[in-house]
């Protein structure tokens, strides 16, 4: 059965600014709300989120139903780094796809979290799972998945605030020019292939800082952290293609890498830190290398030294004072 609920508007304002602060959701999901012609005024229907509210006005609204889908069979585990009543923390594995999709056949990690009971839904009735953000199907790493509508509002604002922030590792085919790089370039949907992003004017605003860490004994690999301050799709792999670097194993965006035997992009998503939704506190998470990632690395770099590198409190040193 749908729930209703009503508010009285006590001064004047538009409809939606009105709903996003009375329900604490984000702009897009009122807009959701009120397409789904959820919304009465003073119980006339309401279709326009720009309608201009006047003082003792009544909105009410008609939450609909949750749209449920049956989760696929999963013949596969995530390993779980943190889990309490309000977030979850996990370890990504290489080759597991994040959300459904027409051209998706195996089964997701939003498949997964269906079994594990997380089912979350928008107040517009949309199905999702609290996923905050994505990582690619070939990049492993540490994702956080929201356990509540609440949880999940609270981490998308730091998300987009900057509280919360991510590194990643990769091992690229030419070394940098400089100890550190910033690039603040917009991308887009590639007008030549639609499997890929570029980087392109009209595009989404894009940034990332690069970091060198160590050179393989010959020299002609590097490995480098990355810190991400945009979560575009394929930032760090297009970013790198936009000064003739690709991160090894990347078969898309790298010709060189059509031909290697590396089963999978050494791209690896190792620290999420963002403050805790109920508690505010600052909490960081290390995705530790699975056996294959940390012996893809090893073939080029000195284990040793990349252990020593891989230090996660050195992390936040390492992207201090870059001249950007």
């Amino acid at each position: 059965m749908s729930k209703i609920e009503s508010f009285t508007c006590n001064l004047p304002q538009r409809l939606d600014t009105f709903l996003v602060e009375a329900l604490s959701v984000s702009r897009n999901q009122v807009a959701l709300l009120i397409k789904s012609e959820s919304i009465q005024i003073d119980n006339k229907l309401c279709k326009k989120p720009g309608v201009k509210l006047k003082e003792n006005q009544v909105v009410q609204i008609t939450f609909p139903e949750a749209k449920e889908k049956p989760a696929l069979k999963i013949d596969f585990d995530v390993e779980v780094l943190f889990e309490d009543d309000d977030i979850l923390v996990i370890n990504k594995p290489s080759g597991l796809t994040v959300h459904p999709a027409p051209s998706v056949k195996e089964a997701t990690l939003v498949d997964w979290l269906k079994h594990k009971g997380i089912r979350l839904s928008t107040i517009s009735g949309e199905e999702r799972h609290g996923i905050v953000h994505r990582l690619d199907k070939g990049t492993s790493g540490v994702m956080v998945v929201a356990k509540s509508n609440e949880a999940h509002t609270a981490l998308s604002e730091q998300l987009q605030d900057k509280s919360m922030g991510r590194y990643y590792l990769a091992a690229i085919d030419i070394a940098l020019k400089d100890e550190h790089l910033y690039m603040d370039k917009p991308i887009a949907r590639s007008s030549a292939n639609r499997l890929k992003m570029a980087v392109a004017k009209h595009g989404k605003n894009a940034q990332t800082l690069f970091k060198k860490l160590m050179l393989s004994d010959d020299e002609r690999t590097e490995f480098i952290t990355c810190k991400l301050f945009t979560g575009r799709t394929h930032q760090i792999r297009v970013h790198l293609e936009s000064v003739d670097r690709h991160i090894l194993g990347d078969h898309l965006y790298s010709v060189k890498s059509k031909n290697d035997k590396i089963s999978r992009i050494l791209l690896h998503a190792y620290i999420l830190y963002f403050n805790h939704p109920t508690t505010n506190e600052r909490v960081t998470f290390v995705a530790p290398l699975s056996d294959e990632l940390e012996e893809n690395y090893t073939k080029y770099f000195d284990k040793e030294l990349l252990h020593e590198a891989l230090t996660p409190s050195r992390f936040d040193n390492y992207f201090i004072n870059p001249d950007i």
